[in-house]
């Protein structure tokens, strides 16, 4: 294939890459998308999946072909979406063992009658070139940087192994976390970028969302309203660059009334993920409660552990703390980020009576 490269006015300034957190993990994406990313103009190496510059993946798929050399490994791994070559270098063991299928036969040092260590080292060895000499139709989780080779992009395997999956469980939790990481990462593009002044422009988002935390923190409110908060969140859409001319506004686009509610809304959902606030009742009156200044839900808490401590079965080896985030659910219609900042929050608090926090704890 022709390595696709990107305009050099598209791409993010190398300097800025490091600020991306997909830069610095193995990003599991599709098959396909790794065969159509473009190449940096910047650094050969580095490829951009909507603006994320991406240099190591994660695979998971089915062996469909397979090339073998001395020094190296060549599989041909289809995860549903397209094939591509990973190259698997051998390391010394591999070299030496040869086909790992072929017995090499009892060792001769050993202990009698009980454990030998020689024998032991031997079946970790055997199991080691297993996991490493794949055939056709097993399954291969390679993890390691893309590089394109003769027009043809590659993956240079800095991991790699066989997964033993009998039921398909490996299988079906990939195929569930990826899409959610599409959603939530790879297909949100990467919109960090230098102002007139050299220095980083911080997105809108995360300025209203550090406004109202600053809000809650400084008044030590337990419960406020969309609109206690709104009025602060009216500069960010003031200073917001106006590039179109008034008549061609009031015809297409947002108004800034429109804009600032949507942004007030975008900031309550990320403080509800994070769980710094929480809604007990979804209605016409949005009420957002503090976590961390929620006295009944502190004391919830520590009624649960009280109630939970009592019983026989937890008595003396106690109860797992995700039993008390279910009853805490139960109690509080609660996310699950809001029930764990809740924990965290008032652990400090829950620390100074020892026979309430050994419970949490089986």
């Amino acid at each position: 294939m022709q390595a696709a490269t990107t305009d050099p006015a598209e791409e993010p300034p190398s300097m800025l890459w490091g600020l991306d957190p997909i830069f610095c993990a193995f990003a599991k994406l599709y098959v396909r998308d790794i065969l159509q990313m473009t190449e940096s103009t910047q650094v050969p190496g580095i490829y951009f999946y909507n603006s994320h510059p991406i240099y190591k993946v994660d695979v998971l798929g089915t062996v469909v072909c397979k090339r073998e050399r001395e020094d190296f490994f060549c599989y041909g791994v289809d995860d549903g979406t397209g094939v591509i070559n990973c190259l698997c270098w051998k390391n010394d063991l591999l070299k030496e063992a040869g086909d790992p299928t072929k017995s090499r036969g009892k060792p001769s040092d050993g202990v009698l009658g009980g454990l030998s260590p020689v024998a032991e080292l031997e079946k970790l060895r055997q199991a080691q070139l297993s996991r490493c000499h794949l055939e056709i139709g097993e399954l291969l989780r390679v993890r390691g940087p893309v590089k394109t080779s003769r027009q043809q992009r590659e993956i240079t395997a800095s991991v790699y192994y066989k997964v033993n999956d009998p039921v398909m469980a490996v299988q079906i939790a990939w195929m569930m976390e990826v899409p959610q990481l599409y959603r939530q990462c790879y297909d949100k593009p990467f919109k960090l970028q230098p102002n007139a002044t050299g220095s980083v422009a911080i997105n809108p988002l995360s300025k209203a969302t550090n406004i109202i935390k600053d809000f809650v923190k400084q008044k030590s409110v337990s419960r406020f309203r969309p609109y206690d908060v709104q009025d602060l969140l009216q500069p960010l859409i003031s200073s917001q660059p106006q590039t179109a001319s008034a008549d061609q506004q009031s015809v297409a686009g947002p108004s800034s009334c429109q804009q600032l509610r949507h942004l007030l809304k975008e900031a309550l959902q990320v403080l509800q993920d994070e769980g710094i606030v929480y809604r007990k009742v979804k209605s016409q009156d949005e009420v957002y409660h503090v976590t961390a200044e929620d006295k009944d839900l502190l004391m919830a808490v520590k009624d649960i552990i009280r109630e939970d401590s009592r019983r026989e079965k937890y008595s003396e080896k106690g109860c797992h703390i995700l039993h008390i985030l279910s009853a805490v659910r139960q109690r509080h219609s609660l996310n699950g980020g809001s029930v764990w900042s809740l924990i965290g929050s008032f652990m400090s608090s829950l620390a100074a009576d020892w026979s309430l926090v050994k419970h949490l704890y089986p």
